[in-house]
């Protein structure tokens, strides 16, 4: 068994690519997604793909959690918190949902009458003040069980500093919690910050039932169908984990599949000689946008899933806005045209996908403009899309109200949606002091193809690079992500006196440990890479800047801390950020952080590449009229697959593949490299 197959439920479609390294060969699946039975959406993708027979590994990025947060449908769960600190969930940072004004209310996942409050009391130099009573956390795990808790979060103050009371207070709960839907932010997020820290331990416990009852379904089935490889999910890092891991910490996955297509494209990018990329990717509901300078994507150490639901996990950054195909169009009251951030999904979906829903979608705008094929929907859920349908929609309720025709409403549809979509952009570019001139634009899921020619005149992105496969890009991320795994320890050290061989201690355990998660996972891998970074800030600062440390891991199991090589890593970081150093002023270690990542198999992407019988004459599929700046142009219509490398394509004209569709505009050139990518250029 040799073959592995990459998974990526998405809210409209359930995406497949499936590798078999032994032979290079590939197969591409898309089916459309079940709501509310993903794990349905995921078996029957499976067998698009020759079911899981002869499969070593599957790697799955799921929504399933993140549809959770959003949606608000985790599980019911109870907070056990020193007392006077069980609001810290409703404190927050004293933020408010709207800027301007003071109105907006913010309800935590966790209700007032769910959070309970023990004696015990840790300082921040981590003496245990006061010992927790187990006697006392038990009659308060017995109260919220009565009240129908499913899981349970423990979070004292100062628990980062010294575990020992919540690890007192885990044990006494494990008594009465067979189910094992526990956690204690000690174990979550050992780290500084209150609220964040409590955060991110309470929407660890809202999820463990739901992802852990998902990942459950899913391994049955794949057992009732003879699976014996690994089976292991996508982070929000862009990295794969165990699903253990994934039970045990179901906050990571927030981010999960669009984080597998951020490490897709870095990898496709860094191949096709574009170390500096914008991604979009467009799917049903959503526009989610990241950036990959110098062939690496940007990470972050936190984010906000929706407004006070913070998670503090290391994830690839990502800028999401409602802009997807399945976005609503709207006059507002005040006559201007919305497009989102309401959506269709995929149930009923657009207005032409007949599901009942008459209100026009951007999907229904690029039908009527003649840009998306009504005879070949992608996905295969629908033999036909209703252009007819579509058209009237856009007609009642864009077209009347503004006083235009049905095609020119569509194309104000379109060009709204485009603005929201540059707004996303610039701000993950331009307003980070990035020139989007240096970038390329990498559109992928099934609409990004659609708006790439228009983002790159409005944005001035030098180029688009379209991937081979971009409507399956995150499930191709899926194969390629690498192993990872991710510690946190706040140390609050001063560099000046710094004990370097106590600090090297600590690391090399860290690492060794980090190591160890790797190891276990069950994964082929080519090596085990450990490094380690610092939260640093001079003192007297809240914040802080992150630090890559000049240290590895030996195979001797040391690291080699020297507080010199600290200094000079912790000033490049601080020049790099504000431009100035201070310094007479002390600096301070807040953090530290341990990165174990276990490197997969590289895979040649020239195996994407078009067969050496590829020919534009069998890639021909005649003209239809298509829309643009309001004029109708006879356009050519291309089978995308089907075109040799180095084949050039002068626009306006239609690239049609099973996954997606790809517009060429006026003015713009596409041409097939060596790797099979599109790359765009003005003409």
């Amino acid at each position: 068994m040799s073959a592995i197959v990459g998974v990526d439920v998405g809210g409209t479609f359930t995406d497949l690519f499936a590798l078999d390294p032994a032979t290079g060969t590939f197969r591409t699946g898309k089916v459309p997604s079940r709501r509310g039975d993903e794990a349905a959406g995921f078996l029957d993708g499976l067998d698009t793909v020759g079911g899981v027979g002869g499969l070593a590994a599957v790697v799955h990025g799921t929504t399933v959690g993140t549809n959770a947060l959003l949606e608000r449908k985790g599980a019911r769960i109870g907070l056990i918190a020193t007392r006077g600190f069980r609001d810290v969930l409703e404190m927050r940072r004293r933020d408010r949902p709207h800027t301007w004004g003071l109105w907006g209310d913010f309800v935590p996942v966790v209700d007032r009458d769910l959070r309970v409050e023990v004696d015990e009391r840790t300082r921040a130099d981590g003496t245990v003040l006061l010992p927790v009573d187990p006697a006392q956390v038990a009659e308060a795990g017995r109260a919220l069980r009565a009240r129908g808790v499913e899981a349970i979060a423990v979070a004292f103050i100062n628990a980062y500093a010294n575990p020992a009371n919540e690890r007192a207070a885990m044990a006494a709960l494990r008594a009465l919690w067979p189910e094992g839907h526990l956690c204690c932010s000690s174990d979550i997020l050992p780290e500084i910050r209150e609220f964040e820290r409590t955060s991110t331990t309470a929407l660890n416990a809202y999820l463990q039932p739901v992802v852990g009852a998902y990942l459950g379904r899913l391994e049955a089935a794949l057992d009732q169908r003879r699976f014996r490889g690994a089976f292991h999910i996508v982070q929000s890092n862009g990295g794969v984990m165990s699903t253990a891991m994934a039970r045990r910490l179901p906050v990571r996955t927030a981010l999960s599949g669009p984080a597998a297509g951020v490490i897709a494209a870095a990898a496709i990018a860094r191949a096709a000689g574009f170390p500096d990329v914008i991604t979009g990717d467009l799917g049903g509901t959503s526009f989610d946008v990241s950036l990959i300078a110098d062939g690496q994507p940007a990470f972050a150490a936190q984010a906000s899933i929706d407004f006070g639901l913070v998670i503090r996990t290391p994830m690839v950054e990502i800028t999401t806005i409602g802009a997807g195909g399945g976005s609503i169009a709207r006059v507002d009251a005040g006559g201007l045209l919305q497009v989102g951030p309401e959506s269709a999904g995929s149930v009923p979906g657009p207005v032409c996908y007949g599901g009942g829903n008459d209100r026009p979608t951007l999907t229904d705008a690029n039908l009527v403009l003649g840009r998306i094929n009504a005879d070949r929907p992608i996905g295969g859920a629908l033999a036909r899309l209703d252009v007819d349908a579509a058209r009237e929609a856009i007609a009642r309720h864009i077209g009347a109200p503004l006083g235009l025709d049905a095609l020119a409403a569509a194309e104000a549809i379109v060009r709204v949606a485009n603005a929201r979509m540059a707004g996303a952009i610039r701000l993950l570019s331009i307003e980070r002091g990035h020139d989007p001139a240096r970038f390329a634009l990498m559109p992928f899921g099934g609409g990004g193809a659609l708006h790439a020619g228009a983002l790159m005149r409005e944005v001035g992105l030098k180029a688009t690079l379209v991937p081979r496969f971009p409507g399956v890009t995150s499930a191709l991320g899926c194969v390629l992500a690498d192993l990872r795994h991710d510690q946190v320890q706040t140390v609050n050290l001063m560099l000046d006196g710094l004990d370097a061989a106590a600090l090297d201690a600590r690391l090399a355990a860290a690492g060794a440990e980090a190591r160890g998660v790797i190891e276990r996972a069950g994964l082929p891998i080519e090596g085990v890479e450990v490094r380690f970074e610092a939260d640093m800030h001079y003192l007297g600062q809240t914040h802080t800047v992150a630090v890559p440390l000049p240290f590895r891991l030996t195979s001797g199991g040391t690291v080699g801390v020297h507080a010199e090589a600290i200094r000079s890593a912790f000033e490049a970081a601080y020049s790099a950020a504000f431009s100035r150093l201070l310094p007479e002023i002390p600096i301070r270690i807040a953090n530290l952080r341990t990165i174990a990542i276990g490197r997969r198999p590289p895979l040649d992407l020239a195996s994407l590449a078009p067969p050496p019988g590829a020919s534009r004459a069998a890639a021909e599929r005649g003209t239809r009229p298509v829309w643009f700046d309001g004029t109708a142009h006879e356009t050519a219509v291309w089978s995308r697959l089907d075109l040799p490398v180095a084949a050039e394509i002068l626009g306006p004209a239609i690239l049609e593949q099973p996954d997606a569709t790809i517009v060429v505009d006026p003015g713009l050139m596409a041409r097939v490299d060596r790797l099979g990518n599109l790359v765009i250029t003005r003409a």
